[in-house]
């Protein structure tokens, strides 16, 4: 797994680009093309293409002008070592700092660039090596590796099939506190109660002790389940 060379700083953008093509697949197959890759990271699609040509002479990128981004090994490796670095500080600042988990994604984007390797394992030894941040995404250990969990999106769990929460997307502080205020987490069970268009119901086990919460197919399409049969893998 790459690390940090002592003495070196980073370059935060291109580990933004490199997390950032790396965690578009990690629950979904489809590798993202340039226009998405923009439109995640807020910035003009001319600086995507310069970015891109940029990360494919490192050797980090294999890109078809106009066709999707893939990571070379290099660019995985370097893209592991960050997403690593983010969700343990996420997990350290929920379990240690006192931070709720809908504030933690903005500080941890600052600090995973900064971090020092000495420090990340301190804190990595503290937090017991944690396997996943408190919104349910796998931590990679120190050589890189992470489970593959099979899942469905919450938006296609049939209806009265119970469900458990594997994941949900953090960069939506608002969906955070409502389920939060709700008691759904990551390993909380789920049902589907109603449906509709645009919405549906969930109730979360017990269900005669919680109210239901109504979610919009959108957010619906931020939380992964695992089903409690017949779960479909990616």
């Amino acid at each position: 797994m790459t690390t940090q060379r002592q003495g070196t700083l980073p370059n935060a953008a291109v580990e933004d680009y490199l997390k950032t093509i790396y965690q578009h697949t990690e629950w979904q197959d489809e590798p993202i093309t340039p226009s998405a890759l923009a439109s995640k990271l807020a910035v003009a699609p001319a600086s995507v293409t310069g970015m891109v040509k940029k990360l494919a002479a490192l050797g980090l990128v294999d890109h078809v002008p106009y066709g999707p981004l893939n990571l070379t090994e290099e660019g995985t490796s370097r893209a592991i070592a960050v997403v690593r670095r983010h969700r343990l500080i996420e997990t350290w600042l929920v379990r240690d700092l006192g931070y709720s988990w809908d504030e933690v994604h903005d500080e941890a984007e600052l600090l995973e660039h900064s971090v020092s390797d000495r420090l990340l394992s301190a804190i990595d030894e503290r937090l017991g090596h944690p396997t996943h941040d408190p919104h349910g995404d796998p931590i990679p250990d120190a050589f890189g590796n992470a489970p593959v969990l099979a899942f469905v999106l919450l938006e296609h769990l049939e209806p009265a099939r119970q469900g458990t929460v594997l994941r949900i997307d953090d960069r939506k502080p608002e969906l955070l506190r409502l389920l939060a205020a709700n008691n759904i987490r990551p390993g909380s069970t789920v049902t589907v109660h109603e449906r509709s268009e645009y919405d549906l119901t969930i109730l979360a086990e017990p269900s005669g002790a919680r109210p239901a919460v109504r979610l919009s197919i959108p957010d619906a399409q931020r939380i992964w389940v695992r089903q409690s049969s017949g779960t479909t893998a990616r």
